[in-house]
């Protein structure tokens, strides 16, 4: 599995705005439902309740929230740079600016569990953090994280 098959580049996105998670997941459920065929109320609602569950912030400024969706065919994710970052509960108490959310079909299985496993590899690389970090271009962000992996596994 390759994060190319996962991100499209029109779901890579940089936010000069987002002021709070729920904002923030809003953003996201519009994302998703234009570029992977949702609704945008289910994704966001999908989200919300994931994150009830515990905080998907995993640390260094990196949030990873995911969810299983009814009616969705494959594993799709969307990314987003946050200019200002937002409180995520993360567990290092950091505040969030990179965000790569993921949305699987319910009976995915072990795709989503393999898809959540490279996306989490990806962003606990520190020079793949630091890249997304200095760059605002969607399309450069877009390769950042689809050349990382790929570099990784050569």
């Amino acid at each position: 599995m390759e994060l190319s098959s996962i991100l499209q580049p029109e779901a890579v996105k940089v936010l000069s705005k987002s002021t709070s998670k729920k904002r923030l997941f809003q953003e996201l459920g519009e994302i998703a439902a234009a570029r992977h065929g949702l609704d945008a109320t289910d994704a966001i609602t999908a989200l919300q309740e994931r994150e009830n569950l515990g905080p998907t912030g995993v640390g260094h400024g990196v949030a990873l929230p995911h969810a299983r969706i009814a009616g969705l065919e494959e594993v799709g994710g969307v990314f987003l740079r946050l200019d200002m970052p937002i409180d995520f509960n993360s567990v290092d108490r950091q505040p969030v600016d990179l965000v790569f959310a993921l949305f699987a079909p319910l009976d995915s299985g072990v795709d989503h569990l393999k898809a959540l496993a490279l996306v989490s590899r990806t962003m606990r690389d520190p020079d793949v953090c630091a890249k997304l970090r200095a760059n605002s271009d969607s399309m450069a962000l877009h390769a950042i994280l689809t050349e990382a992996r790929s570099s990784q596994a050569a």
